[in-house]
């Protein structure tokens, strides 16, 4: 995202293009016309029948943008849209993978020519709260509702976990699709705690005491993407709602005045400080974006690192020491009387998929994400991207890799205690550039807990008291 902060403020983005009709690229001088919700697009629609419930047109050419992140694009390439072009031979599939949505597609958004189907993920997000709000997505009931790719008497949405279709709701109406089932902890290189006789913390004093010994042992404790500091916000609220329950987590959600204040986060932002005052943190962690970070933790420089379950995929190359072992771990407990039990993690469907409104083919868009939706696409994006998926079922029978292993292990520990929050897809800026500035001052300590607070509890008064924000409760 933060090219894409960088050229275009959130209101000049598409706002101001669609108040006026049109916008001036500064690349080009051209003069571009905007798209508007609806755009047409039902008249591309084919006939619905048994075999083809959501009318999509069988001969109409598909054009599909991966993000070319942590899970690549092999499963798009190898898995899904072979399953598309078998189904439909005569489509024609224009593929592209790109690190920076936002500087490929901005244009093509504002310009009312977006692509099909895009996986709009990343650094170079295009904030999903932002599309939303200026009618750029289509709306995806039609999708859930549909029969299931493997079971004509199944809907699609009866077919994954719960919540998944709700992830991508905003207001009444879901228009983004989370394939990956994302579990976050902190991890740790299994083979390593064993070789030493370390034992996972239970509590933040314990963890402080086993980060006394790691250091003696010549290891540096932690890291963490210093440039990216938000990987560090989701151990400070998981802990946080550990501590003081999950309800400190809707007061975010719920723009609620103060509830960045609550106790509960003040405490979990201060042991987090804490690591850095007690030197527990890997030297130059501060300019480390996540590739190096997780690189020095790879290689043994630091025993943990913050991520989600995206981890082993993304660095499964840089892990090839003999007997790297990946696993993670829930985040201790800071109080003996916290409101949730150590095993609650935080857990979310993620890695978003929308198809743009003004889309040339929307209803090969859905088609697609149907069939990501399946379980021959879930299982192969599992096989492919070392993830699990939200298609109830899609795993059994996969052999997974130690850390999704152990990540799904967590979640069966968790149980009913899974924690979310929906505030970073619903106010982009708030996650990023916002609250991440603040947690990179906080770490980096040229902000103390009281200051980032009052950093935290702006950016959220920032939204809001804008009325051009659309805002959302839970």
């Amino acid at each position: 995202m933060t090219k894409f902060s960088a050229e275009w403020s959130r209101r000049n983005f598409l706002r101001g293009a669609l108040a006026t009709g049109a916008l001036v690229l500064p690349a080009s001088g051209a003069l571009v016309g905007c798209a508007t919700s609806g755009g047409g697009q039902e008249a591309t629609e084919g006939e619905k029948t048994d075999q083809n419930p959501l009318g999509v047109p069988t001969d109409a050419p598909l054009e599909v943008y991966i993000f070319n992140g942590g899970f690549g694009d092999k499963y798009a390439t190898d898995v899904h849209e072979p399953m598309y072009k078998k189904k439909y031979p005569k489509a024609k599939i224009t593929h592209k993978a790109e690190v920076d949505i936002a500087g490929a597609l901005q244009s093509r958004f504002v310009g009312g020519n977006p692509p099909d189907f895009v996986n709009d993920s990343g650094d170079g997000q295009i904030p999903l709260g932002q599309l939303v709000s200026d009618k750029q997505l289509y709306d995806l009931g039609d999708l859930y509702d549909a029969p299931s790719w493997d079971d004509p008497n199944t809907k699609v949405r009866d077919t994954l976990v719960p919540g998944a279709a709700e992830q991508g709701t905003f207001g009444d109406t879901t228009y983004v699709m989370n394939m990956a089932l994302t579990v976050y902890g902190i991890w740790y290189d299994k083979a390593l705690f064993d070789k030493n006789g370390w034992e996972t913390p239970g509590t933040w004093d314990d963890m402080l005491s086993l980060c006394a010994e790691i250091k003696k042992a010549g290891i540096a404790p932690w890291t963490y993407p210093g440039v990216h500091a938000r990987y560090m916000v989701w151990p400070l609220l998981t802990m946080a709602a550990k501590l003081g329950g999950a309800d400190v987590l809707k007061a975010i959600d719920n723009l609620e005045e103060g509830a960045w204040g609550h106790e509960a986060v003040k405490e979990s932002a201060n042991a987090l400080a804490g690591l850095r005052s007690k030197g527990y943190i890997l030297a130059g962690t501060e300019g480390m974006d996540h590739i190096q970070a997780q690189g020095q933790w790879c290689a043994g420089k630091a025993a943990f690192v913050p991520c989600g379950s995206w981890l082993e995929n993304e660095q499964k190359d840089a892990a090839k020491a003999a007997g790297f072992e990946f696993a993670v771990m829930p985040e201790p407990l800071l109080s003996d009387d916290s409101a949730m039990p150590l095993e609650t993690l935080y857990a979310t469907p993620g890695e978003p998929y929308v198809v743009p409104a003004a889309a040339k083919n929307p209803r090969g868009g859905l088609e697609y994400m149907r069939i990501m939706l399946s379980k021959e696409g879930a299982k192969g994006f599992t096989e492919q991207v070392s993830s699990l998926t939200v298609v109830k079922g899609a795993a059994d029978g996969v052999q997974l890799p130690p850390g999704l292993t152990s990540a799904q292990a967590g979640l069966e520990a968790a149980g009913d205690n899974v924690i979310s929050y929906m505030w970073r897809e619903w106010y982009g800026d708030m996650w990023n550039p916002g609250v991440n500035t603040h947690m990179g001052d906080l770490l980096a300590g040229r902000k103390n807990v009281d200051e980032f607070v009052e950093g935290c509890e702006a950016e959220a008064k920032k939204v809001r008291d804008d009325d051009s924000v659309t805002k959302y409760t839970r």
